[in-house]
């Protein structure tokens, strides 16, 4: 066992065959939504609860933009005109030697918005660009 926990700033995103830089990755997170009964005959005055559907929140990539470089557009423009293409992401949180420890293994991903940079004529920052991403699954391997 390491003595130090995973820093989480030195990660990679292998976005359906090849491997980009990414600033910023969020929304990694499962949630099982509770279903509450109650059967009317019971003694109790409280409810029972069991798990539900299992619900996954949307993921939130962002990276410099750079000239010439329309991968988020040409991907989201593909579902505009009704030919959805799905991808399978893999996101690697990496340990001090680079080797994958965490693997988020996103599956069926599409985009759902694109987000550009924002302008500023007294901005002193790097152009940065988002992407929404729903998807229908996503497992978590700890190495």
């Amino acid at each position: 066992m390491n003595e130090y926990p995973l820093v989480k700033f030195s990660f990679q995103v292998d976005w359906g065959g090849t491997q980009i830089g990414f600033q910023e990755v969020s929304g990694l997170d499962i949630e099982v939504e509770p279903i509450e009964y109650r059967q009317g005959a019971s003694p109790d005055f409280t409810k029972i609860k069991m798990p539900g559907m299992t619900k996954f929140s949307n993921i939130t990539l962002k990276r410099g933009s750079f000239k010439g470089d329309n991968e988020y557009f040409d991907w989201f423009n593909s579902i505009q005109l009704n030919t959805v293409e799905r991808r399978t992401l893999t996101i690697s949180l990496l340990d001090d030697t680079g080797a994958p420890a965490i693997t988020w293994k996103v599956n069926k991903a599409f985009p759902i918005k694109v987000q550009s940079t924002d302008l500023k004529a007294e901005g002193n920052e790097v152009a940065v660009e988002s992407i929404e991403i729903a998807h229908e699954g996503l497992v978590i391997e700890n190495s």
